[in-house]
């Protein structure tokens, strides 16, 4: 067992079992031991590798999608580029290269990045040095100003609970010790009261998730986006309203078991879009239907953008670089399974590739 293991075992053995939510959070963010606060995760060297480390062009492309909504906002200046969860700096810096085409932006521009851990925000000043990016523990640390804000694969990772249906109850999933080692477990069934309107359209057995810091952080998102302007563009993996188990662990790019080593793997689960637009549009803002990753880059030109690129390549890496515009696009890739949403002001014209809510 890892030494959060024992830690999380001793907690257990002395106050019972914790639910999935706190498992998450002990194992992605404990300060001495949790997965994020002691590593760089991503790459191949990591046990992931997100979207912008796959190719520049989805960087470039997230980048002018918030120019665009910059200018038909009327070019605030100051304002906030901000990004929640900005992994190795990969995503702004990309970003930031195709702003610079836009005259004024980068000018106007104050760099904000929401991040945790320790070891990323150096792995974070590394890749933006020169641009004297601005570190907040959390979204209600950002200036008030107009915010364009992205947020790429960092829902995901936000703890989760777990309800299992019960006749007309539900039963928490917990975390528990069996034969001295951590496994998943229920707790008692209760009404539940958040989750009564579920009853109806669910079966015994079947899960649902929540995830509370989820819709408090798009609320916050949503009321400063609808008060000060801006847009606020989500991807991630998931679909619109939470049905079935996603709970999974990842570790060295496979599968892992997500109790068998705590704080040594990546823990995440899909995102309830649907819960996001219902909390972006209860503080006022305007919402955009979720839209497939891969019809996005598609409506945002990342062919012509692959073309232009493919120049001058032969090779592996042309083959490199065609099977990144195929990787981000493709529905059998990531161009189905991970999805866009956005959040803008009432009035305003949606962030570019994406349709307003229906």
């Amino acid at each position: 067992m890892t030494p959060l293991g024992r830690l999380l075992a001793r907690r257990i053995a002395l106050d019972g079992p914790i639910p999935l939510s706190d498992y998450m959070a002990e194992c992605l963010l404990n300060p001495s031991h949790g997965y994020y606060a002691t590593r760089d995760p991503f790459g191949a060297a990591g046990d992931f590798t997100t979207a912008p480390e796959i190719s520049q062009m989805f960087g470039e492309l997230v980048g002018l999608c918030l120019a665009q909504c910059w200018l038909d906002q009327g070019r605030p200046e100051p304002f906030a580029l901000a990004e929640v969860g900005p992994g190795r700096g990969t995503l702004m810096a990309d970003m930031l290269r195709a702003m610079r085409s836009v005259p004024g932006m980068l000018a106007a521009a104050k760099v904000h990045l929401v991040e945790a851990s320790p070891a990323l925000r150096a792995r974070q000043a590394r890749a933006l040095t020169g641009l004297a990016p601005e570190w907040h523990d959390r979204v209600e640390g950002l200036p008030d100003l107009p915010l364009f804000l992205v947020a790429n694969e960092f829902f995901d990772a936000l703890p989760i609970r777990q309800f299992e249906r019960r006749g007309t109850g539900w039963a928490e999933r917990m975390v528990t010790l069996r034969a001295d080692r951590l496994a998943p477990g229920l707790g008692p069934v209760t009404p539940y009261p958040a989750l009564r309107h579920r009853v109806a359209e669910t079966c015994e057995g079947d899960v649902v998730e929540t995830c509370p810091a989820a819709a408090a952080i798009a609320g916050e998102i949503g009321r400063r986006v609808a008060r000060r302007g801006g847009a606020a563009l989500v991807v991630d993996y998931g679909g619109w309203r939470s049905l079935g188990d996603t709970f999974q662990a990842l570790k060295g790019h496979a599968p892992a078991d997500p109790f068998a080593e705590p704080g040594e793997a990546d823990l995440t689960a899909h995102v309830d879009f649907q819960a996001l637009a219902l909390a972006f549009a209860a503080e006022g803002a305007a919402v955009t239907a979720m839209t497939p990753q891969g019809v996005f880059l598609e409506r945002l030109g990342i062919a012509a953008r692959a073309e232009v690129l493919a120049r001058g390549l032969a090779g592996e890496p042309l083959r490199t670089h065609l099977a990144a515009h195929r990787r981000l696009t493709h529905p059998d890739e990531m161009g189905q399974l991970f999805k866009v949403i956005a959040a803008y002001p009432q009035g305003e014209a949606p962030p570019p590739g994406l349709d307003p809510a229906g």
